[in-house]
């Protein structure tokens, strides 16, 4: 698998779990182990979430719903996860965006990550959809 600068995997886009588990495969050193972490999170938190790579990172949302819910980014030192309704989420995820309604959460390798929260950011945004 080729990665693209900044480490994120270059996957063909598809739709459902097998080209996101691919694309988490490819995932550089820590940053699979991260996703596989955060992928399972997310089913948990959201029975029958809908799958998708598209644009080289992989998208989550609701079943039957046809916006996507967040998605993920590799960079060389952290996972990016877009939360794309984040600015309705409570407590804010930290990092802000360009787009008024998109926040970020950066995932380091040494900063363990709050799986609490994430989950609960989450089924916040699937529940506002």
């Amino acid at each position: 698998m080729t990665l693209l600068s900044g480490g994120n995997p270059q996957i063909p886009k598809g739709d459902g779990d097998g080209p996101v588990q691919a694309w988490i495969a490819a995932a550089p050193g820590w940053k699979q182990a991260a996703a596989t972490e955060m992928d399972a999170l997310i089913e948990q938190a959201v029975p029958g979430i809908r799958k998708a790579v598209k644009w080289n990172s992989p998208l989550y949302g609701a079943a039957g719903q046809a916006e996507w819910l967040l998605s993920l980014h590799c960079f060389n030192r952290y996972i990016k996860v877009a939360f794309l309704t984040g600015a309705r989420l409570k407590p804010l995820p930290p990092e802000g965006s360009k787009h008024p309604l998109t926040r970020y959460l950066h995932v380091f390798e040494d900063v363990p990550l709050d799986r609490a929260q994430f989950t609960d950011w989450v089924r916040q945004a699937a529940a506002l959809r």
